[in-house]
C-alpha cells in the first residue's frame, strides 16, 4: 500500500492508543474520556473520533507513534506489584520489571491484583489484547489457591454452579481440592477479585494465590519477577483457542 494512502487511513483513536502501545482499548478509553489525549493541539474526549497517521496524537502532552515491533511478553507477576501503568501512590508497578528489556510501550493484558502472582501477558498489540481480553474469547485462566484455614465442604461443587456475593453472581470453569488447604481453579472471564471475594464469602482467607496457566501458556520453569517473549505458535494457539467474535 502507498504511504499516502495509509496516511488517510483512519482508525478511531482508542484503537490507535492501543496500536501505539499506550494501553489496551479499553484503559484507553478512559484515557481520552478523562482529558489526557490531544490531537493536533486539541483535547480530545469523544471516543469516535477518528485518526490518520498523519495526526499529532499525544498523550499526557507526549507525542505517541505506532509501534513497527510486535511485542508478546510473558511475566510471572510476583506478589506486591501492581497492573497498573501510572499509580499515584508510588507503588511497585509489574511494568518496572520489563523496562530495562523492552524499548517499546507495553501494557497487560487482563490484571492479577497487588497481591497475586503469577503469570499475565504485556503486549504493544492492539487486536491480539481485545481478542484475549474480551469476555466472549473465553479465554481459560488457571490459578491455584491456598488457603489459611481447611477448605468448606462443597465449595468446589457450589463455585462450579455458580453463588452470589453482595449482588454479584460468580462461576468458574471447573475446581478442585488439590488438599484441605489447596484448590486449583479455572475460571473463563475473571470478575474482579473472584475468587478472594468467593472464599471471604465463606469466611476463608486466602495465604497464596498464584495464576498458573492463560489459555495455552503455562508456567513451567518461569521464577518470580522473570519473563520471556512467547514464540510465534504460542501467539498463533492463543489467539486460535480464542472463540471468534464480532467487533
Amino acid at each position: 500500500m502507498p504511504a499516502n494512502d495509509t496516511e488517510k487511513q483512519e482508525t478511531r483513536l482508542q484503537a490507535y492508543l492501543a496500536h501505539c502501545g499506550v494501553a489496551s482499548r479499553r484503559a484507553s478509553e478512559k484515557i481520552i474520556l478523562d482529558g489526557r489525549v490531544t490531537v493536533n493541539g486539541q483535547v480530545v474526549v469523544e471516543l469516535g473520533t477518528k485518526v490518520t497517521s498523519s495526526d499529532k496524537v499525544c498523550v499526557d502532552g507526549k507525542e505517541i507513534s505506532l509501534e513497527e515491533n510486535k511485542r508478546y511478553v510473558l511475566l510471572n507477576k510476583p506478589s506486591g506489584y501492581i497492573c497498573s501503568s501510572n499509580d499515584e501512590q508510588g507503588r511497585q508497578r509489574a511494568i518496572d520489571l520489563l523496562t530495562d528489556s523492552y524499548s517499546e510501550r507495553l501494557y497487560n493484558v487482563g490484571r492479577l491484583d497487588m497481591f497475586s502472582s503469577g503469570l499475565i501477558i504485556f503486549t504493544n498489540d492492539g487486536d491480539f489484547a481485545a481478542r484475549l481480553s474480551h469476555p466472549s474469547s473465553e479465554l481459560e485462566k488457571e490459578y491455584v489457591v491456598d488457603s489459611s484455614l481447611p477448605l468448606p465442604r462443597g465449595l468446589c461443587d457450589e463455585f462450579m454452579k455458580g453463588l452470589r456475593v453482595d449482588g454479584t453472581f460468580y462461576k468458574c470453569k471447573a475446581a478442585k481440592e488439590l488438599n484441605s488447604h489447596r484448590m486449583q481453579i479455572v475460571l473463563v472471564e475473571g470478575k474482579n477479585r473472584e475468587i478472594r471475594r468467593v472464599f471471604e464469602s465463606k469466611g476463608v482467607a486466602i495465604k497464596r494465590l498464584v495464576r498458573v496457566r492463560i489459555g495455552n501458556i503455562e508456567m513451567n520453569k518461569l521464577a518470580p519477577g522473570d519473563h520471556r517473549d512467547l514464540t510465534p505458535a504460542e501467539v498463533k494457539g492463543l489467539l486460535a483457542i480464542c472463540k471468534q467474535r464480532e467487533d
